[in-house]
């Protein structure tokens, strides 16, 4: 025995005893000081005994300040390894020194330093009974110092049980290797068997725990696409994290590796040996041979019966042999010794009856040991405990619960519960996470594998009972508290569901507003999309119209429901179609909730945007990498992440041919020329050609290329029919191949990165190929010898980083070629490989493809931000804009004859357009600069189009009611009269126009502005009619008789002026910091101050005429007295330029807003701050309000007020509370029309949608 405990120590222990008292749950660190020898068994059954957790704790340290310095470092260590981290940094300063050396844990291992690394990245603790395989630990720590000088990717692999993720864990458990290789920290992931959204959701939590601990506010939304996830994730992975290693646990699919595959430095573990062999960079493995050695075993046997290895008794190797080497069963058959230590040739009898025959055989592991181990394990526990047991076969793989799931199921208090689960616990039949608090338990999944195969004719009524249980302990209410159960089950409700075959509770949960409500506004979309895409084919059996219905209300509003704090869905709800189940409950509700005073508002014109795509088409689960056009375009063929090939009719989307083409993602599919052959690629490194008539595999390349071949593409012509591919291979990535031949015919060398697109130019006698090391080179066809080399780079040289090329596209008549790179389409002279022209688009979306009309100038392009643009190349104009897609575009096709384009993505549809329609109606939209007349219950709105013609609609309908021809000055402002019915618009190159109404007969031409016109308005009479230029001066016309009186004086741009009450003065304001006030008639300046020393930006006159505010770029808004002209008072605050402001109709209040977001309202009287509206956090965008504050309007009886910014939030003026948002589809309004009843709103968002939205009463 060592000397006695050191003073410091025990001291140390004297000093935190209340707080050790109050804060330790004391049966979990005992397991750790039994199994380190410190504490015998007696010992803890004593502690045990004690009546309440507290009255244990304070027996341990009683017990322990008798003992020795090693049980100080035991319980320190415990501790650490039970996540009381604060705790045990208390006791860190007092550590003894100088045990012998045989006493030292592995110091190296448990540094704190080593702990804290660990814990912030979820690595989880060594098991309560730990034997280390240090040969086998130091391999895999030898192949991660190999990642120190470069990424790369280190796979372990070996059967299921073998102890692969404790390894993992243990080699990351090293000062020396953190500190040296990895000082970004190492972030572990339990992977699992899981599909694109569950994968989603990792990541996205992955992403925020990196985000969280830069200590920055999160700027971002969660991403909500994969692709989305991936670049988040490279970004933190490279940028903030450069030297982290990630950690990946139980990896099942290559496909999911791929998410990962962003240059960093990556340990996986998986069943799997070849799965690393579809990504990039260096791979190093280690093999963990299928298990513990013979003398492994017997030590875990030791430390679980508290024998000396010597004393075993002589069946413990013959235990230890029937384990087959499983830790796993090692460990249920040591816990089973520790109760009954004398029954090892009981045991060892156990293991040796074959009474288990498994239904389904998994290859991957000899389940024979693991079933009778479980089995013995689980007889010795008492009836009830054992029907318990049975309940947890419901769970899902991966997934750890919090006790009080189990005390809804169990209708127990959650204390019993805890203590049912330690036992458990205790026997190895569970596993404990207790990094977290409350603790989450969880099964291996070999041991659910058992419970599922012993319980399968009951797991309908054991999921019955879960979902039961759940509607007894919430009644009609759901959980949503937010804490860790609560999440489970509004994660895993609708699974219990399907799996008891609960088809009505599933209808009803899944077809109601509410449950989308709460469980987006807990889980983010990602989890409820996968719902509905996974429960489809049940939910289609009641009706798939709905299912449909709410899945594309989610992947449209997607982004929405992100955002925090968390939107109102009824409001979101009520923009779907009328036809819509999903719209029918939000009117519903917000009809019920207006009565208590709640605000609602209907987008009435929404049925004039309709989606302009002709056919929308589902035809695969997963993304959508590919699809193209038969050369005849009757047909269209479509792969993607399903694995699968399927061709269906151009026209109806009927479905001719699904074939299961590939073991892995397929990544291409293209026609022959004469439509009878498809050749498909994939990231299984294969190449196949199949006969589409009889869908009968031709032929198959599978030697030659050795990573994932990214596309594939057959010659125009078929006199000499080529096959062209490129691949991820290193040097000989991109082939021609004679369909008649076994081998390829040419292989085209010179890219020395990834190849992602080859295309053959028209007339079939070069091939262009596009890689990641950012050129496109020229090959001839008949030689392979590469032509020539374009530098697509080099259009990028302001930016460092690498360029990726996506794709190229040939011109019709062969002279041109466009090349697809970050955010640009760029287009190069094939003779002289100069730049021509290049298309750069929105800088926060990139390219995915791009391809040339071979009928046409039109070149189509497909983006990451969901849309599809055409573009004309001869005029350099943007002709059109396709939206619909809800995710990445990943490919965009127009059909041989030029008449029809197809676009696929990742939200699985492929969506097919008529070019000239898109051509045309896709093109009106509206510009924001417009003037709305509100008339009893009509709403008529003037605003010019895209086209720059001035129409005049009717707002309820979206009709147009008149529409002038095409001006040649663009249009800058408009407004309209009552009476006579006439519309005024002003234009860039100065000139006026009155048009009558809805004749469009031209009443007058006013000449004589020199610069653009910026504002117009009728006096009330209908007589006047007033503008203002940015060649300074105000103009007041007699319309009707072309006289004209000028008011000069304003050294600036004039933007807009106001008449007051009375028409007979007019008050200016400019640019150049000064307002006037003038005579209208006489054209006589009357007043004129310099208010501000920057821009002046509104201005406004109180309704009862006494003041008027001014708000300026100088971040201040003015208040003045009209007849003094007095400043009355200076209200500061606003940290950004003050855009807007407007008083109360009983002029005591005035709201200003800025263009950060921000509205503040104010005492007129005094001058003072009233409140500060939208402080409620940041809308997860830069700006509090998504953008500028452009626009304010206060209700009648001032009660309310609406604002204009990134979108319309209507707020409580008492209060400063938000108390509604209408999301437009486009962003940055200019204004908002209101009526005078506060009832109707109009407004036109930056894409030129019109939206006329009523409050619902």
């Amino acid at each position: 025995m060592s000397m006695a405990m050191e003073e410091g120590a025990r001291s140390c222990l004297m000093r935190f005893r209340h707080r050790l008292e109050d804060d330790i749950k004391p049966s979990y660190l005992m397991d750790h000081m039994v199994s380190d020898g410190v504490l015998t068994a007696d010992e803890e059954e004593r502690i045990k005994n004690q009546p309440t957790r507290k009255d244990q704790a304070a027996a341990l340290l009683a017990l322990l300040l008798r003992k020795d310095n090693r049980a100080y470092i035991s319980f320190y260590n415990a501790m650490v390894n039970e996540g009381y981290n604060d705790l045990a940094n208390l006791l860190h300063r007092d550590l003894p020194h100088g045990l012998p050396e045989g006493h030292k844990r592995s110091t190296d291992c448990c540094t704190p330093y080593v702990q804290t690394v660990l814990s912030e990245g979820g690595v989880p603790q060594r098991p309560v009974v730990f034997v280390n395989r240090p040969e086998l630990v130091n391999r895999v720590r030898e192949k991660l110092y190999r990642l120190q000088k470069e990424p790369g990717w280190v796979t372990v692999f070996g059967m299921a049980g073998s102890g692969k993720s404790v390894l993992a864990a243990e080699a990351a458990r090293h000062h020396g290797l953190i500190e040296e290789c990895f000082p970004g920290g190492i972030h572990w992931l339990s992977i699992g068997q899981l599909d694109k959204p569950d994968l989603l959701v990792k990541i996205q939590s992955l992403c925020f725990r990196l985000e969280q601990s830069l200590d920055s506010q999160p700027l971002h939304r969660p991403p909500n696409s994969l692709d989305e996830a991936k670049e988040r994730l490279r970004f933190l992975m490279l940028r903030r994290y450069p030297r982290s290693l990630l950690i990946l646990d139980d990896i099942w699919d290559s496909s999911v590796l791929k998410a990962f595959d962003l240059h960093c430095r990556i340990l996986l573990t998986t069943r799997n040996r070849s799965l690393a062999d579809s990504v990039c960079g260096s791979r190093y493995e280690v093999e963990v041979e299928s298990g513990l050695d013979e003398n492994k075993g017997l030590e875990i046997l030791a430390l679980y019966t508290e024998t000396k290895l010597q004393g075993l008794p002589e069946v413990a190797r013959s235990i230890v042999r029937e384990c087959k080497g499983s830790p796993l069963v090692v460990s249920l058959i040591g816990a089973l010794l520790r109760e009954k230590p004398d029954r090892w040739r009981y045991y060892l009898g156990q293991l040796q009856q074959k009474q288990f025959k498994r239904i389904r055989k998994s290859s991957s592991y000899d389940y024979d040991a693991l079933d009778q181990a479980m089995a013995a394990s689980i007889q010795v526990l008492p009836d009830e405990r054992r029907e318990f047991y049975k309940d947890l076969t419901v769970l899902e793989k991966d997934t750890k619960v919090p006790a009080k799931v189990l005390s809804v199921l169990w209708d127990l208090e959650t204390e019993e519960v805890e203590d049912i689960l330690e036992e458990f616990v205790n026997k190895s039949l569970l596993f404990v996470d207790s990094h977290n608090k409350p603790y989450l338990y969880y099964l291996h999944d070999l041991q659910l594998d058992f419970l599922v195969e012993q319980n399968h004719s009951q797991l309908q009524s054991l999921h019955n009972k879960v979902v039961h249980q759940y509607q007894q302990h919430y009644k009609d209410a759901h959980s949503t508290s937010g804490d860790e159960e609560c999440l489970y089950w509004i994660r895993f409700l609708t699974y219990h569901m399907a799996k008891a075959n609960l088809f009505q509770e599933l209808y009803s949960l899944m077809f109601s507003l509410d449950w989308v409500s709460t469980k987006a506004q807990l889980m983010g979309p990602a989890y409820l999309i996968n719902d509905y895409v996974e429960y489809g084919p049940i939910l289609d059996k009641e009706n798939s119209e709905t299912r449909s219905q709410f899945q594309e209300f989610l992947s449209l509003n997607g982004h929405h429901l992100e955002q925090r704090p968390f939107p109102d869905v009824v409001q979101l709800a009520l923009s779907q179609p009328r036809t819509s189940e999903v719209y029918r409950q939000a009117l519903l509700q917000a009809r019920d909730r207006a009565t208590t005073g709640k605000l609602y508002f209907e987008w009435l014109n929404k049925s004039s945007v309709e989606s302009l795509s002709r056919l929308v088409i589902h035809p695969h689960q997963g993304s959508i990498y590919s699809a193209c056009f038969s050369q005849d375009g009757a047909t269209i063929a479509s792969s993607g992440a399903s694995k699968t090939l399927k061709v269906f009719k151009s026209t109806s989307g009927e479905k001719l041919m699904e074939i299961q083409a590939h073991d892995d993602e397929v990544l291409c599919c293209a026609f022959s020329p004469d439509d009878r052959l498809l050749a498909t690629c994939s990231s299984d490194r294969k190449v196949k050609v199949w006969n589409v008539e009889r869908a009968l595999l031709l032929r198959v390349f599978e030697e030659e290329h050795e990573e994932q071949v990214n596309h594939c593409q057959f010659t125009n012509a078929a006199r000499r029919l080529l096959l062209a591919t490129c691949s991820n291979d290193k040097f000989l990535n991109t082939k021609l191949w004679n369909l008649n031949k076994p081998s390829s015919q040419n292989t085209m060398f010179g890219h020395f990165e990834p190849v992602n697109h080859c295309c053959f130019s028209p007339d079939d006698t070069h091939l262009s190929t596009s890689s990641n090391d950012g050129t496109v080179k020229l090959f001839h066809v008949s030689s392979a010898n590469e032509w020539k080399t374009i530098n697509v780079s080099d259009a990028f040289a302001e930016s460092d980083a690498e360029v990726l090329v996506k794709c190229s596209t040939w011109t019709a008549d062969g002279k041109r070629i466009i090349c697809a790179a970050r955010n640009a389409a760029l287009v190069f002279d094939v003779e002289t490989s100069d730049m021509l022209l290049e298309i750069r688009t929105n800088r926060l979306s990139t390219v995915q493809y791009c391809h040339a009309c071979p009928t046409s100038n039109l070149l189509a392009i497909a983006f990451s931000n969901y849309g599809v643009e055409l573009w004309d190349l001869e005029a350099n104009k943007k002709m059109a804009d396709c939206s619909g897609h809800l995710s990445w575009v990943q490919r965009v096709q127009f059909s041989p004859d030029g008449s029809q384009l197809l676009s696929c993505s990742d939200d699985q549809t492929v969506r097919l357009w008529e070019t000239n329609k898109v051509h045309t109606t896709s093109a009106v939209c509206l510009k924001r600069d417009s003037d709305v007349l509100f008339n009893d219950d009509e709403v008529v709105v003037s605003a010019a189009d895209n086209c720059n013609r001035l129409q005049v609609r009717d707002g309820r309908t979206g009709s147009v009611l008149f529409q002038s021809e095409e001006k040649p000055s663009r249009i800058r402002c408009t407004c309209m009269c009552k009476r006579p019915s006439a519309v005024a618009l002003g234009q860039e190159d100065g000139t006026v126009q009155v048009l009558e109404v809805p004749s469009g007969k031209l009443l007058a031409t006013l000449l004589g502005h020199t610069k653009p016109v910026l504002h117009c308005r009728f006096s009330q009479s209908g007589q006047t009619l007033l503008t203002s230029s940015e060649d300074t001066t105000i103009r007041v016309w007699r319309w009707q008789s072309a006289e004209c009186r000028v008011l000069q004086g304003h050294k600036e741009q004039v933007r807009c002026f106001s008449l007051l009450p009375d028409d007979a003065k007019l008050l200016s304001w400019s640019f150049d910091g000064t307002v006037k006030m003038w005579d209208v008639e006489s054209g006589e300046q009357l007043q004129d101050i310099e208010a501000h020393r920057g821009a002046i930006l509104s201005c406004r006159v109180s309704p009862d005429g006494s003041l008027f505010a001014t708000t300026s770029a100088d971040n201040t808004a003015k208040l003045w007295h009209c007849e003094s002209w007095k400043c009355v008072h200076t209200l500061s605050g606003h940290q950004d330029c003050v855009r807007s402001c407007r008083f109360s109709w009983d002029s005591r209040r005035l709201a200003t807003g800025d263009d950060n977001g921000e509205i503040r309202l104010w005492s007129v009287k005094e001058g003072c701050l009233l409140r500060i509206c939208s402080r409620d956090g940041k809308d997860g965008m830069d700006s509090l309000h998504g953008g500028w504050v452009t626009d304010l309007h206060f209700s009648p009886d001032d009660a309310l007020l609406v604002s204009t910014g990134g979108y319309i939030k209507w707020w409580d003026v008492e209060t400063g509370e938000a108390l509604q948002t209408f999301f437009t589809t486009g962003t940055a309004l200019k204004r908002i029309h209101v009526s005078s009843d506060f009832s109707t709103f109009v407004t036109i968002d930056s894409i030129g949608i019109l939206y006329i939205l009523q409050r619902v009463v």
